[in-house]
């Protein structure tokens, strides 16, 4: 008598089949009936209900496995060495430091520096938290972040709790940028920015700015975009002539630039008076906002006038590089 164990039943003993099965593919077996193949192609043209049912545990399983997969793969993809090389080489680390020996000797020389990322593990360190402290007060940004993040940001470099972003020009104090100001014209004008994140609007000031022979420009450490490649290069060479300032609080430097005989000047579309009206002489701080925002409440009230742009079209405003230039050539004609 024969086994009853050793008799191959398609679908239930045979490994083959079920692993095949549950990824779509048909038995090896050739000499299964019309009705079984009839009987699976119609269940996968029509999805019918009750075999996903029967088979849910199975199906299911395996779909989500496979998405569990393709997700992950799609949000790591730095796991990859030739993917994470790929991403590396799209975004340009030209202008980046990483590493604690390397970023001391940055801080430690006289380089121009656009923005710090570090740990808290960086401030228990004396040596990094005088130099820290030091460029905080010269306007450069430093942000505290997570070892996640900061690798991250670095595409999974071997970064040891802290990176910087090299700047493209030197940026001196705001004592040294009024001085200097005060001492080459009688009546000097400063562009100061308000919320300008966009690093091609900053960079199209500044050409604006030198061309019409403006003696320095403001730039807050928070809000508003750094002295980066793009801006340098939307500059177009105009930022190796200009005097860039970047402070801490931009409303403590309008103060100070009120105590040394400054008028702050504020463009704003809801300004009630024309630039074109406007005959002041005294040295001036102009102010631009962001084109969404414009100038902030608090920074308004800083302002001894606030101007508009009288528009004749259906447009309602313009691009805060555009409304700087159209400014200067007013206040310098």
């Amino acid at each position: 008598m024969k086994n009853p164990s050793k008799k191959r039943f398609p679908g239930k003993n045979n490994k083959d089949y079920k692993k095949k099965s549950d990824f779509g593919y048909s038995s090896k077996n050739k000499n299964s009936s019309n009705k079984n193949e009839r009987f699976f192609n119609n269940s996968a043209k029509n999805k019918n209900s009750e075999n996903l049912k029967n088979d849910k545990n199975i199906t299911f399983s395996s779909f989500r496995e496979r998405q569990t997969i393709l997700k992950s793969s799609s949000e790591f993809p730095n796991k990859h060495p030739n993917m994470h090389q790929e991403f590396v080489n799209k975004r340009n680390f030209d202008d980046w430091i990483w590493g604690k020996h390397s970023v001391f000797e940055a801080l430690s020389s006289e380089r121009a520096i656009n923005r710090i990322w570090c740990t808290s593990d960086i401030f228990s360190s004396d040596k990094f938290y005088i130099l820290l402290k030091e460029h905080k007060s010269k306007g450069v940004l430093i942000e505290e972040v997570s070892w996640n993040r900061l690798s991250q940001l670095t595409y999974g470099a071997s970064h040891q709790g802290v990176a910087l972003q090299l700047a493209c020009s030197k940026t001196i104090s705001l004592e040294k940028l009024i001085e200097f100001s005060k001492h080459n014209c009688v009546n000097p004008i400063i562009l100061a920015l308000d919320g300008i994140t966009d690093p091609h609007n900053v960079g199209a000031i500044i050409r604006s700015a030198e061309a019409f022979d403006c003696k320095g420009i403001i730039i807050p450490q928070r809000r508003s975009a750094g002295l980066t490649g793009t801006v340098a290069k939307v500059a177009a060479g105009a930022l190796e002539h200009l005097k860039v300032s970047r402070v801490v609080n931009l409303n403590r430097a309008l103060e100070e630039l009120k105590k040394n005989g400054f008028l702050i000047v504020g463009l704003s579309g809801d300004g009630q008076l024309s630039i074109s009206n406007f005959r002041e002489k005294a040295p001036l701080v102009v102010i631009v906002g962001s084109e969404e925002k414009g100038i902030s409440l608090l920074t308004q009230k800083k302002c001894d006038f606030i101007i508009n742009i009288p528009l004749k079209g259906k447009t309602s405003s313009l691009n805060a590089s555009v409304a700087a230039a159209i400014s200067l050539f007013y206040l310098t004609s």
